[in-house]
């Protein structure tokens, strides 16, 4: 895969809305099979596409990538065969960056910047008066994707805060839906009175309320469209951590998970345990390898690995 079609997929992962690491060597001393330049992506199922090296770098590429994933920093990783950098092979000198140990490289130490793309948080935004496309402005000013929705329209599974603005028009079907959804954040622009009485008649569960706020917005006094907009991102903003917690039933697979990994005991290099990830029976339980001369070694005479 050529770096121009590596792009081009990962354009076509940004307009799907799943999130990948973009691993591009940016230093490498020879003796290595990669160069400047060579990239490859990283997929939350632990897919890796592109040419960042053999199947050792590969292999801690991925496992770091998949770090990255899950915790949305970008960082500089070092891979380097030196065997000085503790426990477990790794180590971080520095903020932002990351040292491994590789044994089973060929000699020279690689340089490669992970960053993370992650999709924007996705809002839905109902209603066609000034306060809607003020949410819809605001919203995207502040990083959001924000886009306006239709009642009726399917909800996807990422989807992570609804707007209602529409004045009375067709609430209650929204609210119900995006409640029993168990969309993070449900905001309903209306007044305290005609909140509370649409909100008590819908006929939820207290864990379903839980997600509705209304009036939405926190009380600044708003009273443009862009300052109820504001109040409402406001409230969003103050809810984040909570609002992050919340799990939908039924939640994208593609998005990030956390990392399970092993020890290869063959080389000792820590390893993410994939659907894809080699692997042996032994004694009743699973050994994951880095790559195919590890799998080999170990099948040939499991009593040379203490650890295994």
């Amino acid at each position: 895969m050529t770096n121009t079609e590596l792009l081009a997929r990962a354009d076509v992962l940004r307009h799907g809305r799943t999130p990948f690491v973009l691993a591009t060597v940016v230093h490498a001393e020879r003796p290595t099979s990669a160069k400047p330049g060579d990239s490859a992506l990283v997929l939350p199922d632990g897919t890796v596409e592109g040419f960042v090296g053999g199947t050792c770098a590969e292999t801690t590429v991925q496992l770091q990538g998949l770090r990255v994933l899950e915790t949305g920093e970008s960082l500089m990783l070092r891979i380097t065969p030196a065997a000085d950098t503790g426990a477990e092979g790794a180590q971080e000198p520095g903020e932002g960056l990351v040292t491994v140990a590789n044994p089973c490289l060929s000699g020279g130490t690689l340089d490669i910047f992970l960053e993370a793309n992650l999709p924007q948080a996705l809002a839905y935004v109902y209603g066609h008066a000034p306060i809607a496309r003020a949410l819809l402005d605001v919203g995207r000013a502040l990083g959001l994707d924000a886009r306006p929705a239709s009642p009726g329209e399917p909800l996807p599974p990422d989807l992570y805060v609804i707007v209602i603005a529409t004045h009375g028009r067709d609430e209650e079907t929204v609210l119900t839906e995006a409640a029993r959804a168990g969309i993070p954040y449900i905001g309903l622009v209306a007044s305290p009175k005609r909140g509370a009485a649409v909100l008590a008649g819908l006929g939820l569960t207290e864990e379903q309320r839980a997600h509705v706020h209304t009036p939405a917005g926190l009380d600044i006094g708003a009273r443009t469209p862009g300052e109820i907009a504001l109040s409402v991102y406001a409230e969003i903003i103050a809810l984040r951590p909570q609002v992050a917690r919340a799990v939908r039933p039924g939640a994208d697979s593609a998005a990030p998970q956390a990392v399970v990994q092993d020890v290869d005991p063959v080389c000792g290099m820590a390893v993410a345990i994939t659907p894809a990830t080699l692997s042996l029976d032994r004694a009743g339980s699973r050994v994951y390898f880095c790559g195919p001369g590890c799998q080999h070694a170990f099948a040939d005479d499991p009593s040379r690995y203490a650890h295994a």
